[in-house]
This record gives structure tokens, sequence and C-alpha cells, in this order.
């Protein structure tokens, strides 16, 4: 008895220490809290989704939990190294408005002469601890050190492998304004980012940037904590206008009323990009499915398509490469062209005639 409680007084000291750990971030107090409090999507102690939206599916949810972990995991992981193209970001063309994906739901933007950063997932791994969900063969080929100043850093919600504070402390000089959900300003402002350089967006609201740019926070169905508590911060998804194009920054959530909702209300949009990878049937109110993709894109009213969320991390149990070909296939029933670059490859936003290859096949 005495041993029981020693090891578990131990696990329970070292959870409290490991919790306590910065990169953990801070919950919001003060004067964020109170606006969290009045926020329409704060309920009963934690911001909700439209619609009711269970984090795994089934009527047993630790059940279905256990049940994930001893599914078959089928090829997660590619037999060779990712492929990639080092583009220069510090050294390009500052009249090209260009994207390049840097490998999951991180990517770099250069629009109408400005500088964004989303999600940049840059330390090699998506987890609180560097030995734990590393990244693919290839796939970090981007540090914090390969990052010019940036005008603009997008966050779109707080989970590790979206918000990386290894990645944010080494960004902090270079980042001049800071795009956020509401509530995600406490753990920047934690990490040493001044208050005043971070907007933080409740759902269906709006920030003019600069002449001819404005960001409009819309709704995700997700959730959010990297800790124990849950849903102390918000998720979002951001419609981007700029002075020649607008962009849907799709961040998590599954597949719910809200893509209709924001095309009616933003689209037609020049370019979506949408999560597709790290799926579950599990967590399909969470995550889209590929079967969902086009759905959403088409509701969305997007001119194009490119999807992230994949390449980087093993996450899900599907096959790494599951994601792309299911995209692939299912671009063939609709009408929405479809962007597939390899990681670091340049993708000239107003090229529409722009041709990627299937740069994966051979890697399962």
């Amino acid at each position: 008895m005495y041993i029981i409680i020693a090891i578990v007084g131990v696990i329970l000291l070292t959870s409290f220490v490991v919790l306590r750990h910065s990169r953990f971030g801070k919950l919001p107090e003060g004067i964020r809290l109170e606006r969290i409090l009045r926020s329409p999507n704060y309920q009963n102690g934690e911001f909700t989704n439209q619609s009711v939206t269970p984090t795994l599916t089934g009527d047993n949810g630790f059940k279905t939990f256990v049940s994930f972990f001893i599914s078959k995991k089928d090829r997660v992981t590619p037999i060779d190294s990712i492929p990639i193209v080092k583009t220069d970001l510090k050294t390009l063309d500052p009249q090209q408005d260009i994207l390049i994906w840097l490998g999951h739901s991180s990517y770099f933007m250069q629009i109408d002469g400005k500088r964004l950063l989303v999600d940049p997932i840059l330390s090699g791994f998506a987890s609180p601890f560097s030995w734990m969900i590393k990244a693919f063969n290839g796939s970090h080929a981007y540090q914090a050190s390969d990052m010019p100043d940036i005008d603009y850093l997008i966050i779109t919600h707080d989970h590790w492998d979206h918000l990386d504070y290894d990645a944010a402390v080494a960004l902090k000089p270079k980042i001049k304004q800071v795009i956020c959900p509401l509530g995600v300003g406490s753990h920047l402002q934690h990490w040493g980012y001044q208050a005043n350089t971070i907007i933080e967006l409740d759902w269906h609201q709006q920030a003019t940037l600069d002449s001819g740019w404005v960001v409009n926070a819309t709704p995700a169905r997700h959730f959010s904590g990297r800790g124990i508590k849950r849903n102390q911060t918000l998720w979002a998804s951001f419609v981007l206008q700029t002075p020649t194009l607008k962009l849907f920054i799709g961040g998590d959530g599954g597949y719910d009323k809200h893509f209709a909702e924001i095309g009616r209300q933003y689209g037609p949009f020049d370019l979506a990009l949408l999560e597709q990878g790290q799926y579950d049937k599990r967590w399909r109110y969470i995550h889209l499915l590929p079967s969902e993709v086009f759905q959403a894109a088409t509701d969305l009213n997007t001119k194009r398509l490119m999807t992230v969320h994949h390449a980087k991390f093993a996450l899900g149990n599907h096959p790494w490469h599951e994601p792309l070909n299911q995209l692939i296939e299912n671009s063939q029933l609709h009408h929405i062209p479809v962007l597939t670059p390899m990681i670091g490859e340049p993708v000239h936003l107003k090229d529409t005639a722009q041709v990627f290859s299937h740069w994966w096949v051979g890697l399962e």
C-alpha cells in the first residue's frame, strides 16, 4: 500500500511540475478573461461549437479512445524521406504573390507586398516533448531561422500541432502583428509577445490590418487546449481579404453548416486551404473526412483548393499518403482545381495554370 501511494504521489508531483512548464502556455485571466465571459460562444465554463460536437463518436467514450490506440496502424509513415524544395524565403521577389507550404498545416505567404505565416510548426515535433510525434524524415526542412520578418502571424488554435512553443519564442523578434482567436493571446503574451501586437478575435469579428487588408474570424468545428483543461481558448477559421486576393484559412475542424454560411457571407474565394489528413471516423465531428473536403470547398464557393494537415506527422491511423490519393481521386468528380505542392515548392497564387506533380507516389 505504501509503495502504491508513493508511486501515485510521484506521478502526481511529476505531472504538476511538467504542466507548469512555460510551453503549456497560460490560461486567460484579467481583462482577457472578462472578454471571454462576454462571448456568445462561451457557455457553461467553456467555448462551444455551433452544433453539438463530441470529440469521439460512439456511446462509450473510453472504449472508443482505447480502440483508437489498439487499432491497426497501416503505413502511417513514408518508406523514404519526404521530397522537398528548399526555397529561400528571405530572398523572394517582394512583388511575387507566393505560398510556400512548410508541411502539416504550416505555410508562408507573400501577398501584395506583405509576408504572412500560418500555424508554424518548425521544431520537428508536434507535442509537449521532442521524443513524441516526430516529423517524417525530410519533412522538417524549415526552421525559425529560415523565416524572414513577418507582417502577420496567424494562429488558428492552440493545439500542439498548430501552436509551437519553440517556434513562437524563436520567431518573436520577427513578428510585427499576431492574429489569433479569442484567448490564444494569453499563451503568446506569457511567452513574451507584447499585448499591443496581438489581435484576438471572436467569431464574426473583423480587423482592418492595413489599406485593403481585412481579416474576419469565422467559425470552425473543433476544440482547444494544451493541458488538462479544454476549450478555454477559442478555435477559428479566417477569411483574409488582401488588395487583390481573398483566401479562406480553414485551420482544423469537422464538417458543419458553417462552411455554407461562410461561403454565402464572404465568398467566392480565390483559394481555400482546408485540412485533409490525420482523420478517423471516430473523430468525424472534429476533423474533415476525405469524403467531406469537396463538399466543404463547394459550400465555400472557392475557385481553387489546397489541402494541408498531412505529410509531416502521424496523428491518425490511416496510411500517410491516403489523404493525397483521396484528394486526387475525389477531384475527378468535382470541378475545383486542387494544388498539391511539395514542401517548400512555390505556389504562384495568381497563376491558375500552374501544375503540380504527384510527388508522394513511390513513397507508400
